[in-house]
């Protein structure tokens, strides 16, 4: 065999997945299907009436009124406390996820066989509001990753923000702010490829008294743009 047949036949082998791939050949399109985030007060079910008598009451003398109180005025993800003021204020926690698995939404990604881990590199993480009928402004909202089983963005891993959103508006696509290892750590969690992972959204609402009680529902969408090899 000639010193060109023999290069040809390496190249074959190459390409059969036999773990002689150049770092050069694979070079994979990582941009994910949208992920969509909803902030819903429904889901907190507030009780309007029960939420306005803890906004009044006061918490000097116990504190612990404040949570009880809170309780009673929303169904879940909800509690109290006793603010500076000695006034007590209602905090509603936003708290979504979203999973990730790679080999499934990038099909292309099989065709590398065994290779366990691959060299990611982020090209953007926008958000966009969609549409948005909250009477409030939301929080700042934080970004986070975390394993597949994990659905509480407070065990996850802060990547980047969102800027608070006023009340009613909508928001074009916008680049998240990172945190100084955010990018670095999304790039860690999407090349080890084969282990799905979440994307968590959380933040918390702090209602005070002569605020308005949250009412409506926002829609956002998290995109994320990636490209990878070997």
């Amino acid at each position: 065999m000639t010193y060109q047949g023999t290069c040809l036949g390496l190249l074959v082998v190459a390409s059969t997945g036999c773990g002689l791939i150049s770092s050069d050949v694979a070079d994979f399109d990582l941009t994910l299907p949208d992920k969509t985030f909803s902030i819903d007060t429904s889901g907190w079910q507030i009780d309007q009436v029960k939420a306005q008598a803890l906004l009044s009451t006061s918490c000097a003398a116990a504190p612990s009124v404040c949570n009880t109180a809170a309780q009673a005025a929303c169904d879940m993800n909800c509690s109290g406390t006793c603010n500076a003021s000695q006034r007590c204020e209602l905090q509603l926690d936003v708290s979504l996820y979203k999973t990730i698995d790679l080999v499934m939404e990038k099909p292309e990604l099989k065709t590398i066989n065994d290779q366990p881990v691959i060299k990611v590199t982020i090209d953007s993480v926008n958000y966009e509001v969609t549409s948005n009928t909250l009477n409030v402004a939301t929080p700042e909202i934080t970004l986070y990753v975390a394993p597949a089983s994990v659905m509480d963005p407070e065990m996850g891993t802060p990547i980047a923000t969102i800027p608070p959103v006023e009340a009613g508006t909508t928001v074009p696509a916008m680049s998240v702010m990172f945190t100084d290892a955010g990018k670095a750590q999304l790039v860690s969690t999407m090349s080890t490829y084969k282990t799905p992972f979440n994307v968590l959204v959380g933040s918390t609402l702090t209602v005070t008294a002569g605020q308005m009680i949250p009412e409506g529902k926002l829609d956002a969408v998290i995109r994320i743009r990636a490209h990878a090899g070997l």
